[in-house]
């Protein structure tokens, strides 16, 4: 495949006018009009569309239909799993607010994650083995729809937060 026939698949693909490519021959920055094609096509996502509805409906239909908030104050003592998983919840949740209300709001660093390195990955790692315990703690309610049954409380709160941001 030639190189002129590429670029116009590419163009067409992602939906670039043929003038706003800087053609190869050219020497110097490209002119405006590069950047006005990618402007136009930015437009802000709703903040509530058929997906993020959609969990959040599953999360409370899950929450009324399995009685989710009274299993888990009556299984809370009878294992060790939920405070190992909270513990772990709350570090990764501490760093995930240090991270975006004190570096980002408060100093205005918004690249904190090529600044401190280590944080993102560390809170990821929690917050997975965050919901390895949590699984682990309500496996004998809920046997093998613990997951998806978390899965959908933990999608339906994602979603809940970004209709607020």
């Amino acid at each position: 495949m030639d190189a002129s026939r590429a670029r116009e698949q590419l163009r067409r693909r992602f939906q670039f006018s043929p003038d706003a490519e800087a053609s190869p021959d050219r020497e110097g920055p490209p002119g405006p009009e590069a950047s006005t094609a990618v402007t136009k096509k930015e437009q802000p996502l709703p903040r509530l569309n058929t997906h993020s509805g959609f969990w959040i409906l599953a999360s409370i239909v899950v929450t009324y239909y399995v009685d989710f908030f009274s299993t888990v104050k009556e299984n809370f003592h009878t294992s060790s799993w939920f405070l190992v998983g909270g513990a772990l919840l709350l570090i990764s949740l501490s760093i995930a607010f240090y991270c975006i209300l004190y570096l980002e709001w408060y100093h205005g660093i918004e690249d904190y994650d090529v600044r401190y390195p280590t944080l993102i990955p560390i809170t990821t790692a929690a917050f997975i083995v965050a919901g390895i315990c949590f699984n682990i703690a309500l496996w004998h309610v809920w046997s093998f729809f613990t997951p998806v049954l978390l899965f959908t409380q933990f999608m339906g709160v994602v979603m809940l937060i970004s209709l607020l941001g």
